[in-house]
């Protein structure tokens, strides 16, 4: 059964109650009291694009409608967190998982599993941006090539999470976030930019060699000069690869065995 056949959600947005609605606006409105001055330019044009709004939960038909023109991309409706194969297979076909719950105001300052601010505020506007796009299509197809080798998902998963989740940029000589996990995150988008983590030149054999944690802020951001850096290096992610398989490279494993949205 294809992942297509598997889930057959969509967004029922009638179902959403006073309280989704609240939540959205509470978080939105937090975060955007700052992100116009951290935010990366892209992210910031991407959610017009897509029509974020601080009082309405974003409809999933209306932001398809606007990604797909721009990237082709598209959002794929999941109840959570999926299986690493089913994860990357979506991305590496252009379709991003979704959840579509929201934490409740008593979850506003944590929450263990990502829920659909995380997926949809933190990662959508990302979306619009085409060389970002392709380093997304392009490292999830080269994870799925290697699902069976623990070490190789493990060293993916850190370039994901240093890019996607919690990549920082230099934009017009200032530092600047583009990855979800600081976006969709009141604190850390606020710590990161500041004196205490270390911010790094990105470097793909570094990010290899760098564990990183889930259950606090990072130590390390890895920040990049241009998107097109990103799909720039994608020659020397596979050659790193092929040159730990072929020598039986390995790195000592992070206590992150999974992805998330």
């Amino acid at each position: 059964m294809s992942v297509f056949e598997k889930y057959k959600l969509k967004q029922e947005y009638e179902n959403y109650t006073e309280e989704d609605h609240k939540v959205w606006s509470i978080l939105y409105k937090k975060q955007m009291e700052h992100l116009p001055n951290i935010a990366n330019q892209a992210y910031l044009d991407g959610m017009k694009h897509i029509h974020f709004k601080a009082n309405e939960i974003p409809r999933f038909d209306v932001v398809n409608r606007e990604m797909s023109k721009l990237t082709g991309w598209n959002i794929f409706v999941v109840p959570g967190l999926v299986p690493n194969n089913e994860f990357f297979y979506l991305m590496s076909n252009r379709f991003f998982p979704c959840s579509t719950w929201l934490r409740s105001m008593a979850q506003l300052k944590y929450i263990e599993e990502p829920d659909m601010f995380h997926d949809v505020f933190g990662h959508l506007p990302m979306l619009t941006e085409p060389f970002f796009c392709n380093y997304l299509k392009e490292i999830s197809a080269i994870t799925l090539e290697h699902l069976g080798n623990r070490n190789i998902v493990e060293i993916m998963a850190r370039l994901y999470w240093y890019t996607i989740e919690f990549g920082m940029i230099y934009e017009k000589n200032a530092l600047k976030i583009y990855g979800a996990g600081i976006m969709s995150s009141a604190g850390e988008s606020r710590y990161c930019t500041g004196n205490v983590p270390n911010h790094v030149a990105y470097d793909v054999q570094r990010i290899f060699e760098t564990p990183y944690v889930r259950d606090r802020f990072q130590d390390t951001y890895f920040v990049i000069d241009s998107f097109e850096q990103l799909t720039d290096s994608l020659p020397k992610i596979r050659e790193i690869i092929n040159f730990y398989i072929k020598n039986n490279v390995e790195v000592s494993l992070s206590y992150a065995d999974s992805y998330s949205a």
